[in-house]
């Protein structure tokens, strides 16, 4: 005969419900002393918010500071916080409004579409919409569309502004190069950097090629502008700054209405302000360091406006690092007295503990490039 045995229930544990997960996430869209003030205020404020909240478990607070909002890829810690949401970590994002969210509307829906799948909701607390309660995205849609268009008018007018200054000769370098600093608006020389910059233009002067020079700056433990190594496109981007020359030409990037920057090819107009600041670096050594540099680009095949290997050698420029993602440089190796060509890792040459990818044999490289076009060339249909 079979024996039943009854399990009695716990009440009291079937009413448990785990806190929510809250984090909540804030932006200013420059470093301005007054905006990065802003940021402190909304961190302090949402940490206590939501902290108050007894169903709620504070879960952390992710903040992108001096980003502008028209592009999530730009910003890291949105980024990073959309990569917590996939991990399962979040349940609940609250944010001040949807333009501190994104002022792409495109950007805005596809972003909260996307949590929603993974079950995390976003309240916005200006406009009142938590996108766990909404009925339809018709109302989200329409004001993170106001929010775009309003990105865009403010956009034009600062370039409009910055138009007029350009056309003045007042706009400001708010950011100088190695060698200078910004004191009241004034670009400064700064001596010990300056001398710096006098020893990279002679080095090249006197025969010496980028990475050489970078390479004896390193080891002599001078730190770049930022704090970190140099680099051969450090060094090319000091000779090539006509700043050091005490003139200033404005307008050498700018940006579409997509919000992409490009480099100013003449697509628009450039301004030339002479006599802007102290120089550094006279215009005859300038001249004369522009007509090495094309010289030994001429020498290696090397074009303006494209990748500097694009057309040196076949596979230049098109071998990527699966590592770290850098790309991988032509070089000759030897063995004994045998010398053969291999592919590595630009980071690998560079910085051995940042990457630690081997070297790729010519031959094989050729080999595998061979074997995968009679692939796709005899069984397109199958592979593609």
């Amino acid at each position: 005969m079979k024996k039943i045995t009854k399990i009695e229930g716990n009440l009291a544990n079937s009413f448990i419900k785990p806190k929510t997960r809250v984090v909540a996430y804030c932006r200013v869209s420059t470093d301005s002393n007054e905006q990065l003030v802003s940021l402190q205020a909304q961190k302090a404020h949402y940490e206590t918010y939501i902290k108050a909240n007894p169903e709620w478990e504070y879960a952390g607070l992710y903040y992108d500071e001096g980003i502008s909002g028209t592009k999530k890829e730009n910003r890291s810690d949105l980024l990073r916080m959309l990569s917590d949401c996939e991990t399962g970590r979040i349940d609940l994002i609250i944010t001040k409004s949807i333009s501190r969210f994104a002022r792409n509307t495109t950007d805005c829906l596809e972003m909260v579409r996307k949590l929603i799948g993974l079950g995390v909701h976003i309240y916005f607390e200006k406009e009142n919409i938590n996108t766990g309660t909404m009925e339809s995205e018709l109302m989200l849609s329409i004001l993170s569309g106001l929010a775009e268009s309003e990105s865009i008018s403010i956009s034009e007018n600062t370039k409009w502004a910055i138009q007029r200054r350009f056309q003045n000769g007042t706009f400001k370098i708010s950011y100088p190069p190695y060698g200078y600093q910004n004191m009241d608006g004034q670009m400064i020389v700064i001596p010990k950097q300056a001398e710096i910059v006098k020893y990279i233009f002679a080095e090249v002067l006197s025969g010496k090629g980028t990475q050489k020079v970078a390479n004896d700056l390193n080891q002599k433990g001078i730190p770049s502008k930022r704090g970190g190594r140099w680099t051969a496109t450090t060094i090319r981007g000091i000779l090539t700054n006509e700043k050091y020359t005490g003139d200033v030409l404005l307008q050498k990037t700018y940006t579409d209405s997509h919000f992409n920057r490009h480099t100013n090819y003449g697509e628009k107009n450039m301004y030339l302000v002479e006599n802007h600041h102290e120089a550094i670096i006279s215009h005859e050594d300038f001249e004369a360091v522009d007509v090495v540099l094309n010289q030994r680009a001429k020498e290696k095949g090397i074009e303006k406006r494209n990748s500097k290997y694009q057309n040196r050698y076949s596979f230049s420029g098109k071998i990527i690092c699966s590592e770290c993602g850098s790309t991988f440089k032509r070089r000759i190796h030897s063995s004994g007295r045998r010398k053969y060509i291999a592919w590595c890792c630009s980071k690998h040459i560079s910085q051995i503990t940042e990457c630690s990818m081997q070297f790729i044999r010519d031959e094989d490289i050729k080999t595998a490039f061979v074997t995968m076009m009679n692939k796709l060339i005899f069984g397109q249909k199958f592979i593609l």
